[in-house]
């Protein structure tokens, strides 16, 4: 999941532009080997509560939360093209897949705010779990979000965020949940890419981020990965490719790809606001821009981009 963010960041390390691009070009006249496990996918209406731990203003909760409402393609007004919601409608795909179609819708559930830190500010990867029971846990994916000042086990040295499943309070099934660190000042150079100069390889000028927030617009990129992942893999018997210990799925068999012509240490051609400066590659509700990862296609065995 995560550690393939990181795996990227080293490739980039170890090649030039020019040699990464002609690697990037081979890879991809190469089908992926993306498989199905047999397992469930996150399917039916599913509620996405937000669990955020720590401090966060308010300005920087409703750029989460309007990213997760402009999954919905029945947003009105009319949201601009490309949108989050023609984006995740690329997961729809996978759901036609099978003998028996399924689908899935998410809507913005209910937020928790723990800004008092019940847990310290440096917990273990099981306590993440126990953050994530405090969201209802029927139709529900609960996603765990911790402040800049929160230390995570494994977080920048493995991983950005992950997604996993545990059993529910009735012990009778399994809800999913996801957790995303704020990187802003522990690593964002990891985390937080393209907004940030990278740690490793070609020191080019970060992006101007779309919401003007470091920390919370490499969040919601973060985040749109593990919300793709969940969907498609939810209990980790679902589509992915490679070990089951660690999996590229959806958005991760895809990484450092945010538009056409990406290669590692260049994102892709993206939109840039004209008044900011900012770049993007999908618009939500109220007004936001985005910038969201490429998902893996199964008709087609490549990666696909928005712009």
């Amino acid at each position: 999941m995560a550690s393939s963010v990181l795996f990227f960041f080293l490739l980039v390390s170890l090649l030039s532009n020019s040699e990464a691009r002609r690697l990037v070009e081979s890879d991809q006249s190469q089908p992926l080997a993306f498989q199905y496990h047999n397992g469930p996918l996150l399917n039916g209406k599913i509620s996405v509560n937000l669990i955020w731990y720590g401090k966060f203003k308010a300005s920087q909760r409703a750029i989460v939360s309007d990213f997760i409402s402009s999954l919905a393609s029945s947003s009105k007004p009319a949201v601009a093209q490309p949108s989050v919601a023609t984006w995740w409608k690329g997961i729809e795909k996978y759901y036609h897949l099978g003998k028996k179609p399924s689908s899935l819708s998410l809507s913005l559930g209910e937020q928790i705010l723990d800004e008092n830190y019940s847990l310290g500010k440096s917990f273990t990867s099981k306590q993440i779990v126990q953050l994530a029971t405090k969201g209802a846990q029927k139709y529900a994916v609960n996603v765990v979000l911790t402040a800049a000042d929160v230390s995570v086990e494994g977080f920048c040295s493995s991983r950005c965020g992950i997604h996993g499943s545990a059993m529910g309070s009735t012990k009778r099934s399994k809800f999913a949940y996801i957790w995303v660190g704020n990187s802003e000042t522990q690593c964002p150079g990891q985390c937080a890419w393209p907004f940030h100069q990278p740690i490793y390889g070609p020191q080019n000028p970060p992006l101007v981020a779309p919401n003007n927030d470091v920390g919370l617009d490499g969040m919601v990129t973060n985040l749109a990965s593990f919300l793709a992942g969940t969907a498609t893999n939810p209990f980790g018997n679902g589509y992915y490719q490679g070990p089951k210990e660690a999996p590229l799925e959806a958005a991760t068999a895809c990484p450092g790809i945010y538009g056409k012509g990406a290669y590692p240490g260049y994102t892709g051609n993206l939109l840039v606001d004209t008044t900011t400066g900012a770049s993007y590659n999908a618009n939500g509700v109220s007004g936001r821009k985005y910038l969201l990862p490429s998902l893996f296609d199964p008709a087609t065995s490549s990666c696909s981009t928005l712009v």
